[in-house]
């Protein structure tokens, strides 16, 4: 059994990201699953990681933590199947990418930021699927022409699978569960087809994993 353990939950889509991560690199893990709906887990897991968040990852001795930054590690550490193209201009060019999803996109559309706002509001659940809708949109429709700009390929960039993609997956994952409608978007609805073929993805999946947890 591996003695790399990462700290998940099914449907957090930055945990997501470091699943496909580990997959697409051939790593294998424990998953050990905190349950963010559950007081007394958060409580014990914040012993380990103050912030309380997924995904955490043990490795190499350490306990790290956020999502791009653990699967910048991963591609320092073991560079044999990267995840960003060669030079810098592509790869700054795929950093965009995935930071429109990550930086952008994500921080809105947290649950708990986008219940918070709702509610100041006094808005109630329609007004919180607008508002997932609109800021999911909002970010993915420049994502679409950036990645047309780059010109043929399978995924966000070129013919390989990049960090760009391990942030859309999730995301669109998202967008379907809040009903954001991106099926105009064709670039990005073309990718997702192609990642949707890779086990890398189909293991990471939230419904797999939630089928598969073992909580902490």
């Amino acid at each position: 059994m591996s003695d790399i353990i990462l700290y998940d939950y099914w449907r957090s889509s930055a945990s997501y990201r470091v699943r496909i991560a580990l997959n697409l690199k051939n790593i294998p893990y424990q998953a050990h699953s905190v349950d963010l709906l559950s007081t007394e887990q958060i409580s014990k897991y914040r012993e380990q990681n103050p912030q309380g968040y997924v995904p955490a990852l043990v490795i190499d001795g350490s306990f790290l933590t956020q999502s791009l930054s653990i699967i910048a590690y991963l591609d320092e550490t073991r560079p044999d199947i990267t995840l960003l193209p060669d030079g810098a201009t592509a790869r700054q060019r795929v950093r965009a990418m995935a930071h429109i999803i990550a930086m952008d996109i994500h921080p809105v559309c947290n649950l708990n930021v986008a219940r918070h706002a709702v509610k100041k509001m006094n808005g109630g659940d329609e007004e919180r699927e607008a508002w997932m809708q609109h800021f999911i949109l909002k970010g993915l429709e420049p994502l679409e022409e950036l990645i047309t700009d780059t010109g043929p390929g399978d995924f966000c960039y070129g013919n390989q699978p990049s960090l760009a993609d391990i942030c859309l997956i999730p995301q669109l994952y998202n967008a379907n569960r809040w009903d954001a409608d991106f099926s105009h978007l064709k670039r990005i609805t073309a990718v997702s087809e192609k990642c949707a073929e890779l086990e890398a993805f189909q293991m990471a999946y939230p419904e797999t994993v939630r089928a598969h947890s073992d909580p902490a």
